[in-house]
């Protein structure tokens, strides 16, 4: 099995892996250095991928590395958060996607079309699916918590879920009837209902809060707007 490391130097966060005879697959660009006796392919996406990729930016090409190594990726300001998949289904928003062993299987989803649009989504958006043994790591803007949802939905105002198992569905929803939310002043509510985990970021990074505070831009791989 693969091993994944995430390292903290001078505020910055890398991801490091370490195979031995195995195959892991990243994000397109993602490769900071390498080390050892490893091959490195392109595998192309199908045709149909290809064409989403003209709409959205999870359908593109993600280079496998193989062999005996390591393998830096990025480092960021933003983290990094590391799922242990035991034959489970999970659904991760644009973007969060980093890397993979390579016994995952990655593939698409599209969410329903009139849930993303309310929430600000728009109507065409393509998530990455992440299923059966191994290791995922993914892009995160501040520390993870892992939340179990059982029949009780979990409402939030922003973009604070990376990912969620198959077992839950998106949606979105005013915090109250349309006047009486005018007058709270919030925005449509992101909700997951039904049975199973979700990955929430609540906070971001001090020091990537800060970087967007002066800059009035947003680090590669954020998703608090």
């Amino acid at each position: 099995m693969a091993e994944f490391t995430i390292r903290e130097v001078e505020g910055m966060r890398q991801v490091c892996i370490d195979i031995a005879d195995e195959t892991i697959r990243t994000r397109r660009g993602a490769l900071s250095n390498m080390r050892g006796n490893l091959t490195v392919r392109a595998p192309l996406p199908g045709l149909r991928d290809m064409l989403r990729s003209l709409f959205v930016a999870e359908a593109r090409i993600r280079p496998s590395y193989t062999g005996t190594g390591t393998v830096a990726l990025q480092a960021s300001l933003a983290g990094y958060h590391i799922i242990d998949l035991s034959q489970e289904r999970w659904v991760l928003e644009p973007g969060v996607y980093l890397a993979s062993e390579g016994e995952v299987t990655l593939g698409l989803f599209r969410e329903r079309m009139l849930p993303s649009f309310w929430a600000g989504d728009g109507l065409l958006v393509f998530k990455t699916i992440v299923n059966g043994t191994g290791r995922v790591v993914i892009n995160t803007p501040g520390p993870v918590e892992v939340v179990e949802i059982n029949g009780t939905d979990l409402r939030m105002q922003g973009r604070l879920v990376l990912g969620y198992t198959g077992g839950l569905k998106f949606s979105s929803q005013r915090i109250s009837g349309f006047f009486r939310s005018l007058l709270i002043g919030q925005k449509r509510l992101r909700v997951l209902s039904g049975t199973g985990k979700a990955l929430v970021c609540w906070t971001p990074y001090w020091n990537q809060h800060l970087y967007e505070s002066v800059t009035g831009s947003q680090i590669e791989g954020s998703l608090f707007e």
